[in-house]
């Protein structure tokens, strides 16, 4: 009997950005067969995102395969199409879905305006046609209100809503291949959950195949049977997932494996005995409700009424799906936000109330910002960002201060010959160990740590992790670690307070949330976390 020819052909794929440099993906093949899961794996830089654009013929300028590479789509060579043949292929026949879905769906453009763009493009069908599938699929991927989502905007919706909007968009038009590229990346594990259960239902469905792009070894074993894994642009192995993933032959996937999220060694740390350094009292947030003609929509409340307390040297984290309020409250305790009602305090002094004595904790306080792309200013060198809050300190001179970057650079492992480089000459885990070094540089009593790995690699989060902890032990420093991402939990939390809805649900030391979780809602993040980040024992069976 003939085996069923394999849907997508890669063959000696070699991406190269022009004759003399190396090239970014070498001698790559592989095969998907028709509503079949393959994943390609590694670290950032690996080359997977770029094997996985060569299939749709979207590399970046100078980027292009070399004579040699072959990519089939069902026996036909797409390296060779012109094009105008191309264009009928991506989106018809190849769908994408890509990474940060706000990027990818144009925010000056109605959500069902962004659904018929490619049925139009690709189908004749009639307004009413394209609007009653537009509605269908939005039912299909359980949009409460399908008609009210055709008029909203992207902004309207959560990350977890837009990456599910996003794919109801690409699978609308049936494609026989769906490439996902880390489709899951920074939403909470709820919300993974649901996109990866949503994603794999619609292609079962329509017997798409699937080339998954993942740094997340957890949600490979889980869904994926087949894995390719990629080191500096090679297929170092690649087999069956279980296989792989379980006993894996390479030195490098045993070290992608030995990067996945573990508990930290003995028991949590006591720390009721420590003296409260911070201590939010009541505390209860409102955002103002958007204005409308001739109206303003009522106030919405993002924390209600919330009470937490942490001791010197202590890390309490703050865990919950996207939209529970952990992020507000980290930003209220550092100033960012003005709580409605409540106190918050610094070692008894209320930091609500203006004032000088109010300015001088407040600089004790710091915060390290999830996308540190974003909040590092693009136009400052290294050394520059990470000196800027030593200016507050008049008795230091020029030659101290920097004095104190290098010590700091050599704490949080930057080499001092970054120091001259803009953010955007760095890596991922470069410029968070360069937020890191600037929330440290004045020695601070207490730092927030908002989902400070969400987006890094699993290698580099271990690092960054290990990096938090070390400092903090070096230092001293109280930390709010505020995360959806349990693993990361596991390895840095003394305490582990569970947000849901703005209300704290469940609070413990972390031995006692993760083993004897008492609250419904708690036991759902952990089994969320178990299917998608956690060992692999569970994942497997």
């Amino acid at each position: 009997m003939n085996a069923q020819p394999p849907l997508l052909s890669v063959r000696n794929l070699t991406v190269r950005p022009g004759r003399t440099l190396p090239p970014v993906v070498r001698d790559l093949s592989f095969d998907i067969a028709p509503g079949e899961m393959l994943a390609l794996v590694g670290e950032s830089g690996s080359g997977k995102t770029m094997a996985a654009r060569s299939v749709l013929r979207l590399l970046p300028a100078p980027l292009m395969p070399v004579e040699g590479s072959s990519i089939r789509l069902k026996g036909s060579e797409l390296l060779t199409l012109s094009d105008h043949e191309m264009c009928k292929v991506r989106g018809a026949r190849i769908g994408m879905v890509f990474q940060e879905p706000m990027v990818s769906l144009n925010p000056a453009m109605q959500i069902g305006k962004q659904m018929a763009e490619a049925l139009r493009l690709h189908h004749r069908l009639s307004d009413a046609e394209i609007r009653d599938r537009s509605l269908a699929m939005l039912e299909r991927i359980r949009i409460k209100d399908p008609a009210k989502c055709l008029a909203a905007w992207p902004h309207e919706f959560s990350g977890g809503m837009r990456q599910r909007i996003m794919l109801a968009s690409v699978m609308l038009l049936k494609p026989e291949l769906l490439i996902a590229d880390e489709p899951t990346t920074a939403l909470d594990t709820l919300v993974q959950r649901d996109v990866l259960d949503l994603m794999v239902e619609l292609t079962q469905e329509q017997g798409t195949g699937v080339l998954l792009i993942s740094h997340d070894l957890g949600m490979v074993a889980k869904y994926a049977p087949s894995v390719v894994v990629m080191q500096s642009g090679i297929a170092v192995e690649q087999g069956r997932s279980a296989k792989v993933l379980t006993a894996p032959a390479h030195p490098y996937t045993k070290s992608l494996i030995d990067a996945l999220p573990r508990r930290a060694e003995g028991g949590s740390r006591d720390t009721t005995a420590r003296p409260a350094l911070i201590e939010v009292q009541g505390v209860v947030i409102d955002y103002p409700g958007r204005e409308r003609f001739l109206r303003r929509d009522p106030p919405k409340r993002a924390v209600h009424g919330v009470d937490l307390t942490i001791g010197s040297g202590e890390t309490l984290a703050l865990v919950g799906a996207s939209g529970s309020g952990k992020t507000t409250i980290g930003r209220a305790i550092v100033g960012l936000v003005r709580p409605s009602a409540g106190a918050i305090r610094y070692q008894g002094h209320d930091l609500l109330q203006a004032g000088p004595e109010t300015a001088r904790l407040r600089a004790r306080m710091q915060i390290v910002f999830q996308d540190p792309y974003s909040s590092l200013d693009p136009r400052q060198r290294i050394e520059k960002v990470v000196a800027e809050p030593l200016l507050l300190d008049k008795a230091m001179t020029a030659a101290d201060r920097r004095d104190r970057v290098r010590a700091v650079f050599e704490e949080v492992g930057l080499p001092w010959a970054l120091a001259d480089r803009l953010p955007h000459q760095l890596s991922g885990g470069q410029r968070q160990r360069v937020a890191i070094a600037r929330a440290i540089v004045r020695n601070p009593a207490f730092v927030v740590a908002d989902e400070p790995v969400s987006a890094l690699d699993m290698t580099v989060q271990k690092q960054i992790l290990r990096l938090i902890r070390a400092l903090q032990d070096k230092h001293g420093f109280a930390c709010l670690f505020v995360s959806h991402d349990l693993g990361a939990v596991e390895q840095v939390a003394d305490r582990v307070a569970v947000m849901e809805n703005g209300l704290i649900v469940e609070m413990g030391t972390r031995d006692e949330i993760f083993d004897t979780p008492q609250h419904d809602y708690t036991r759902r993040l952990l089994d969320a976390a178990m299917l998608i980040d956690r060992s692999f024992g569970a994942v497997m069976a």
